[in-house]
This record gives structure tokens, C-alpha cells and sequence, in this order.
């Protein structure tokens, strides 16, 4: 399926440095709880991340990460996700982050 640049344009997804992260033991698969802050126009936010297998919640602090920021806010057993940070699978399908390099700005957008 195509969709228009306009359409793509909706989905806000920003820069943002991770500054919390911890275990979820309430989540259904192994999963962090993480607080990643996106600038001065949107704050910190958080999320529930299944990251488990190549990350742990001290090396995630400071990693700069995008962030899709508009997608409105989901209960993940009983706390509330309110970005999608965003990765890709390996080919065991356990999650790697998309990063930036060079770090930006946090709060900027991806185009």
C-alpha cells in the first residue's frame, strides 16, 4: 500500500534522550519501562519497550531515540504508553533501536 508525503507527515517522530528506564515485570513479554524526554515543546514522555534481549535499563539512559509522539496514549498492563519508540527486529526478532548519529537536538523532527 502507498500513502502520500502528506500522510507520512502526520505521524510526529522526534529526537528524544532517554532518561529513565526500568524493569516491567507486569507486562505480558519482558519488557522496560522508559521515560525519554523530547524537548522543551513536548517534555518527557513515556513507554513500555520490549528491548530486554539487547539492552538493559542502565545502558538505554542517555541513548538518543526517535520517537513516534502522536499516536495518542495506550494502556500496556495498567502503564501508560504515551510515544512508540521506534526499532527494528533482528533475525531472531528481539528489537534494536533506531538511533541517530550524530546525536540532534532533542525534539526534532524526522524527515
Amino acid at each position: 500500500m502507498t500513502i502520500s508525503y502528506d500522510d507520512f507527515a502526520k505521524v510526529k517522530i522526534l529526537s528524544g534522550s532517554i532518561i529513565k528506564a526500568e524493569p516491567f515485570p507486569r507486562a505480558l513479554k519482558p519488557a522496560y519501562k522508559v521515560w525519554a524526554d523530547f524537548g522543551s515543546e513536548i517534555g518527557v514522555l513515556q513507554t513500555s519497550a520490549q528491548v530486554t534481549v539487547h539492552y538493559t535499563p542502565e545502558s538505554l539512559i542517555g541513548r538518543q531515540v526517535l520517537g513516534a509522539v502522536n499516536l495518542g496514549a495506550k494502556n500496556i498492563a495498567g502503564f501508560e504508553s504515551q510515544f512508540l519508540m521506534l526499532g527494528c527486529a533482528d533475525p531472531q526478532g528481539a528489537i534494536c533501536l533506531a538511533s541517530l548519529d550524530p546525536n540532534v537536538e532533542n525534539g526534532q523532527k524526522l524527515f
